[in-house]
């Protein structure tokens, strides 16, 4: 197949092009998905989330592939996994966004290889000039020198201890952390300074940090929140290719609990028509499993996220399509997605208050939210510098 570029069409948040409406985008999904030079073969994507691998949003072209005559029947390879080493000259990044409980976070890796379908990160990618759909999971940008710009940055006079997140944009805890073990210098890093930290996965992985996490949590510095987004393994398998399974999540909450590591159970996203049937079995299966806290986020469809999300309901559940984004925009005030402070998260409207009084009537049953584990920020002390003098004994 050749490739021939075209001029990309500006950023639909910048350029503001006339709104769809939720028929039109879903029959322009429909013949994106039907169209062999969008969709990448299945055989190739196995254990991938996104369908397609469209042009970043930033971009002045776009690729596309065409048939010339000349092309010759090959089989290609599987997608492999590529790990780019990045070496930033900061590791905390700030936000004021009054929706999350924290103002700083860490995130080791950029991408995730989990491949969620949903996940709201993806069009972070296009600031790479890569796309948000099969490059953000096969495509994963590493930090390995997190942990000393942590120690640096914690060291600096006007350095004020407040919770760090982990895991607030991509997974601390995704496959290739087995190899680069980032996550895990950088809890060595907090150990030692007694700095608190709270970290959001759904990853079996955290579980090998139980040693560093349970010391951290006797001193009241660290939890873990584990999202779980379905009970049923096969609709698991569909949006989270590569993540761990559901009983695999629930099997992780009680090991944490056990060790003493507080657990809060993230039942995130909702998605219309999808999971929302499931809120109950899935907060009494967290509560089953020792979790004493829980949280909700409905589906989140930032950016180009939005086609990249019909297109995986085209190819899974094609009959649920305009449903699900009936029941979406009911909740987004009309829209597909509403990035205003207070209704990201949550949503406005008939459905998305349901969805909330299920919610909380659930977790008042079961005896969730009862107390929220504060963790400390008194017993911070900064880093030692090393000087580079050695010992005489």
């Amino acid at each position: 197949m050749s490739i021939r570029f075209r001029e990309a069409p500006r950023d639909p948040v910048l350029s503001r092009p006339a709104a769809r409406s939720p028929i039109e985008a879903a029959e322009a999904a429909r013949r994106r998905m039907d169209d062999p030079d969008y969709r990448v073969d299945s055989d190739r994507r196995r254990g991938r989330g996104a369908s397609a691998n469209p042009t970043g949003r930033y971009e002045p072209t776009a690729r596309e592939g065409f048939n010339d005559g000349w092309d010759l029947e090959e089989e290609l390879p599987p997608l492999p996994t590529e790990v780019i080493v990045e070496k930033p000259r900061t590791i905390i990044t700030k936000n004021d966004s009054p929706d999350i409980g924290y103002d700083r976070s860490i995130n080791p890796y950029r991408g995730c290889e989990h491949g969620c379908s949903y996940c709201f990160a993806r069009p972070t990618h296009a600031f790479q000039g890569l796309s948000s759909g099969l490059d953000f999971e096969t495509k994963i940008f590493a930090k390995p020198n997190a942990a000393d710009l942590l120690e640096k940055e914690l060291r600096a006079p006007s350095y004020e201890p407040k919770v760090i997140a982990l895991g607030s944009n991509t997974d601390p805890y995704q496959p290739v952390e087995r190899r680069f073990r980032i996550t895990r210098g950088i809890l060595e890093v907090l150990d030692r300074a007694n700095h608190p930290v709270g970290i959001v996965t759904k990853s079996a992985l955290v579980t090998r940090d139980i040693d560093i996490l349970s010391r951290m949590a006797d001193r009241q510095l660290a939890r873990v929140a584990i999202s779980i987004t379905t009970l049923d393994p096969k609709l698991a398998r569909r949006m989270e290719p590569r993540a761990a399974s559901p009983a695999k999540r629930l099997e992780t909450v009680r090991k944490l609990t056990d060790a003493g590591i507080p657990v809060t159970v993230l039942v995130a996203p909702i998605i219309p028509a999808i999971n929302d049937h499931e809120i109950e079995d899935i907060l009494k299966a967290a509560r089953m499993a020792g979790a004493e806290e829980a949280g909700y986020v409905l589906l989140r469809l930032p950016h180009d996220l939005k086609d990249l999300m019909r297109d995986w309901l085209v190819e899974h559940y094609p009959d649920k399509l305009n449903h699900v984004f009936s029941l979406l925009q009911e909740a987004r005030g009309g829209k597909d997605y509403d990035a205003h402070w207070g209704v990201r998260q949550t949503g406005v409207g008939p459905y998305a208050w349901m969805i909330g009084r299920r919610f909380e009537t659930t977790a008042e049953r079961l005896g969730l939210n009862k107390r929220s584990w504060k963790l400390r920020t008194d017993l911070f002390t900064p880093p030692a510098k090393e000087t580079g003098q050695l010992s005489l004994f």
